[in-house]
């Protein structure tokens, strides 16, 4: 019997005609989406080849068929750098140069890997989706758990978070041998720097070692000077001794993480870069399984991350990244933008694609962003280079020019924007249509409260996080509150909240009552409960006071005895809130019961982590944590929801 060959995974997928090569140098067709891709790739009408090389313009077209070897691509705003790369992703495999478990492509959020994946998904034939895209972080997380024994670390090892970070710092400060820099106050914040300092040498891929030599050599220059009784010499050997017991407390740090099994965030990266320089094995497979590399938004690299792709990339050079200077956003975080400066310099045999066509604004709008950005040289890969990045809409030349505005009063201007959006809605436009831009949360208010009247609905999204909502805000006090009733703080922000609604003189007097005596708000209210006598208050303050009393006894029994998400739960319940979130239709109400749901799991989450999940112990370690720096984002809401979105810059 004839044993039937079964064809190798590339080449059962379909070579398509190289024909389109030529067809779509011709440029864009109608239809043509913003941001470089079509609108409708169903609609292309052409299959294979040609329909995934259809309404590419020429520059997209030459960085998506580069054959091999170094690629950067310089890719304005709006110039459908993500289709670049996801078409070059399925480019790679339909010609058969790479398997698609050959290919690695990098970026740096959750939302722009699931959509590059997305569309990767939406580009080749099914079954042929095994290219790995993730965030920096992700993969090198999944290559330090793939390594953990060989890095001497556990298989289940645990990244620790931010706010983590500093607790655990505080849990062992004793242990970092600090002189100079021991607190003499609450370390939280002395602690949070700290944090700051072994993250930022993790981005610039300082390692502890590095960092201790660097302290010897300054204590040696001091040591070697004749005048040791020099201001200057002093100031110096002071500055050495400070960066000896900076450097001393780094390495004991990354030390005590290694014994208690834990990373931090940045170790995902600096780790994984570790265990390729050190393992010729592992860099070895690594480099023999991942290709093909592809980065996006390389501008916001640090230079950790930037060694990490050279690594994997040094075999077959086949690096394409895609990036743009002028974008860089993530400098706050060791973003290094001389990486994309530099990329020529490190590959002088690079080709360079510069993508100038913009799909997405019109011509006044790129023209004053151009002027502006301007002001940034000649620190710029245009001036360096030579080349020309000023980029071209594709959108027609747009008859609206960038208006400046101005108005007396800020309150004057919020209702002057809310008019001008009632107008424009009552003329048939949708409010989902709009944005407005504030610089600070606390700029958002007016505009807020303009569109109220306007009856325009809107939703907000600001840099505060989930704690600072006052959904979320009335929960924590909640369960510090019956954690531990002498808290008047959190007491008086129940009392003073919508399921009470105590407040005005009553509340006022309460509150000056407790100052006098000297005692804890909820001893003055449970006084007042049982003794009527020793306050005049309204009949209905007296009856909220009753109710007040009465839960708060109830809740804080239950604290002692159920877990704090069950606890949380029945408040909501009994409370009627969660039914007045539930019903309510509102993009207020939605997003309110969204931000109440990702409490519960961050509630969840982290009584896990405690030997014992009472309420009782659960609201002190939340406050820990928060106190810490935690402040996880808001709940997402629908982007296709009818409604202004106010956000800040």
């Amino acid at each position: 019997m004839t044993r039937r060959r079964v064809p190798s995974e590339l080449e059962q997928i379909p070579v398509w005609g190289e024909r389109a090569l030529e067809r779509a140098a011709a440029g864009p067709p109608a239809g043509m989406r913003r941001g470089g891709g079509p609108a409708d790739p169903a609609a292309v009408g052409p299959t294979g080849m040609d329909a995934l090389l259809a309404g590419l313009n020429p520059e997209q077209l030459r960085a998506v068929t580069h054959p091999g070897g170094p690629l950067l691509v310089v890719a304005g705003a709006g110039t459908g750098k993500t289709q670049v790369i996801t078409r070059r992703i399925a480019w790679l495999i339909a010609t058969r140069r790479a398997r698609p478990s050959e290919i690695l492509a990098l970026t740096f959020t959750d939302k722009a890997a699931a959509e590059m994946q997305l569309r990767v998904d939406q580009l080749v034939p099914y079954g042929y989706t095994d290219a790995a895209i993730s965030t920096f972080h992700a993969f090198g997380d999944r290559l330090v758990r793939e390594h953990a024994l060989e890095l001497g670390l556990p298989s289940d090892v645990r990244v620790l978070t931010r706010p983590e970070v500093v607790i655990f710092l505080r849990e062992h400060l004793f242990e970092l041998e600090l002189r100079h820099y021991r607190p003499l106050g609450d370390p939280t914040r002395f602690l949070d720097a700290l944090a700051s300092l072994f993250s930022r040498c993790k981005d610039e891929d300082v390692a502890p070692a590095a960092y201790l030599a660097h302290a010897a050599r300054l204590r040696d220059e001091v040591a070697a000077l004749a005048d040791r009784s020099d201001p200057e010499t002093l100031a110096r050997r002071e500055d050495a001794e400070r960066q000896e017991e900076l450097a001393g407390a780094y390495a004991r740090y990354q030390e005590l993480l290694g014994r208690a099994g834990f990373l931090d965030f940045g170790d995902q990266v600096a780790v994984a870069l570790r265990l390729l320089r050190e393992s010729a094995g592992a860099r070895h497979a690594l480099q023999q399984r991942f290709r093909h590399v592809l980065v996006d938004e390389f501008q916001d690299t640090n230079r950790a991350q930037s060694e990490l792709v050279g690594l994997i990339a040094e075999r077959e050079r086949n690096l394409t990244v895609v990036g743009d200077d002028d974008q860089s956003i993530y400098r706050f975080r060791g973003a290094a933008i001389s990486n994309i400066l530099e990329f020529r310099g490190r590959y002088p045999k690079a080709r360079t694609v510069v993508l100038r066509r913009n799909y997405r604004s019109t011509k006044p709008i790129l023209d004053a962003a151009y002027r502006l950005i301007r002001f940034n040289d000649p620190d710029r890969l245009e001036v360096r280079e030579g080349i020309v990045k000023r980029l071209r809409a594709e959108r027609g030349a747009g008859t609206l020019p960038v208006r400046h505005v101005a108005h007396a009063t800020g309150s004057e201007e919020a209702d002057s924007v809310a008019a001008e959006i009632a107008r424009r809605v009552a003329a048939g436009a949708r409010p989902r249509d709009f944005a407005i831009l504030v610089r600070a949360n606390a700029q958002a208010e007016p505009f807020l409260r303009s569109l109220n009247v306007a009856g325009v609905p809107w939703r907000f999204s600001g840099t505060s996080g989930l704690y600072a909502r006052p959904e979320v805000r009335l929960l924590l006090a909640f369960l510090r509150a019956v954690a531990d009733l002498s808290s008047s703080v959190d007491v008086y922000s129940l009392a003073a909240s919508e399921v009470y609604g105590l407040g005005g003189p009553d509340l006022t007097a309460v509150v000056n009552l407790a100052r006098r005596r000297n005692r804890s708000l909820w001893e003055i209210l449970d006084e007042l409960e049982r003794q009527p006598g020793i306050l005049r208050v309204a009949p209905g303050t007296r009856e909220r006071v009753g109710r007040l009393v009465a839960d708060l006894r109830a809740y804080a029994a239950l604290a002692h005895e159920r877990q704090a998400g069950e606890l949380l739960y029945r408040f909501l319940r009994d409370s009627g809130i969660l039914g007045r979130l539930a019903a309510g239709e509102s993009v207020a109400d939605e997003e309110a019961l969204r931000n109440v749901a990702r409490f519960f799991e961050i509630v969840r989450a982290q009584s896990s982590l405690l030997a014992d999940d009472r309420a009782i112990f659960v609201a002190p370690h939340l406050r820990t944590l928060i106190s810490a720096g935690d402040d996880p984002p808001t709940a997402e809401l629908d982007p296709d929801a009818d409604a202004v979105a106010v956000l800040t810059v």
